[in-house]
């Protein structure tokens, strides 16, 4: 128990939202500096956690309930914050700055938190885990993520094929509209060849991508009647902003690292040096070990509290809220990164 607490330092922003929120004005951009100001220089204080468990401690430390306990409960938490977003902008008792203020706040959040633990959830193996993961992301209107991330980012990493993979020189603004349309379509062809595979038709009802879109025209007209239409901009802004923030953690972890083509449409298995990694130990508690992701790639299906830091993964300089904001302006992003991209072809791919 008492190794998982670190994990659940995320929980503390939904408070300081309903706080700031309450205080109102320029409070309500609070959370963002907490995200991308002072975590960052938190992260750069406490340093690094290049620690992995021990053979001894892994089978112990992946079956602890505490740390599935924090995933599953996040859940509620993220739902309750969107209802609270919905009843103040509704009530129209909020300036045009603290709506803006609010809803950053929100879809930060249920970006950096909550779409970090769907993450984690859809890749269990347990039904009410998926559906856990199902609900986070249908708040933030991107319930294919579930699909496409599982059965077509971790099978395509680093080619052509993989929306989620930025390629070298691109920027986050060329990035983003390509994964987040890329990333439908993947999903609906993934779908599509499931069901022909078991002689279903594409338009059947046992189409994921259509139940997930049934689900949202309900939700959706749910909030539209009672809250209005700014319930329903609000929504669709809080969502925005947090799918956009999921893919831009997908374009900082992998951005210019590709996969050998060694037949035709055909490429080598994913290694530990197709993965961006970084050890930064506070944005590794909050993120829950997100950012030692070469193990998950090489071993999707483990736990993040036994995820390694793996010694063949290239290193990002520093967290992910760094970065983040870093990736926000290219010019600076293509001056830190694009060295450190040329080192790894040298390294990993020098036959070009």
């Amino acid at each position: 128990m008492v190794r998982a607490l670190p994990h659940t330092i995320g929980f503390l922003l939904a408070p300081i939202i309903v706080v700031t929120g309450r205080l109102g004005g320029g409070w309500t951009f609070f959370p963002v500096a907490i995200l991308y100001v002072i975590v960052p220089a938190i992260d750069a204080l406490v340093g690094l956690n290049p620690r992995n468990p021990s053979a001894a401690e892994e089978p112990a430390l992946s079956d602890d309930p505490a740390f599935r306990a924090i995933t599953w409960l996040w859940v509620p938490v993220q739902l309750a914050l969107i209802v609270w977003g919905l009843e103040r902008v509704a009530s129209g008792a909020m300036t045009a700055v603290e709506t803006l203020g609010t809803t950053l706040s929100i879809g930060l959040t249920a970006g950096a938190i909550g779409m970090t633990f769907a993450h984690e959830l859809t890749h269990r193996p347990s039904r009410h885990e998926r559906l856990l993961g199902d609900l986070l992301l249908l708040s933030v209107t991107y319930p294919h993520f579930a699909i496409e991330h599982v059965h077509g980012h971790h099978r395509h990493v680093g080619t052509p094929r993989d929306p989620a993979t930025a390629r070298y020189g691109e920027s986050l603004y060329a990035f983003l509209p390509r994964t987040v349309l890329g990333g439908v379509r993947s999903a609906w062809r993934i779908e599509a060849r499931r069901l022909g595979k078991h002689g279903h038709p594409t338009l059947t009802q046992a189409n994921r991508m259509l139940r997930y879109a049934a689900v949202l025209i309900l939700l959706y007209s749910g909030v539209g009647l009672r809250y209005g239409w700014s319930g329903i901009l609000f929504l669709a802004a809080q969502s925005v902003v947090a799918f956009l923030l999921i893919e831009t953690i997908n374009y900082i972890e992998h951005y210019g690292l590709v996969r050998r083509e060694v037949a035709p449409g055909h490429y080598e298995r994913v290694m530990p040096w197709h993965s961006w990694d970084s050890t930064h130990r506070v944005s590794n508690w909050i993120l829950i070990n997100l950012a030692r992701h070469a193990d998950h790639h090489v071993a999707a299906s483990k736990r993040y509290q036994v995820l390694y830091a793996l010694g063949g993964a290239p290193q990002l300089p520093t967290g992910y809220g760094a970065m983040f904001v870093l990736a926000l302006a290219p010019p600076l992003w293509r001056r830190v990164m694009d060295p450190r991209v040329d080192w790894w072809r040298e390294r990993y791919q020098p036959d070009g």
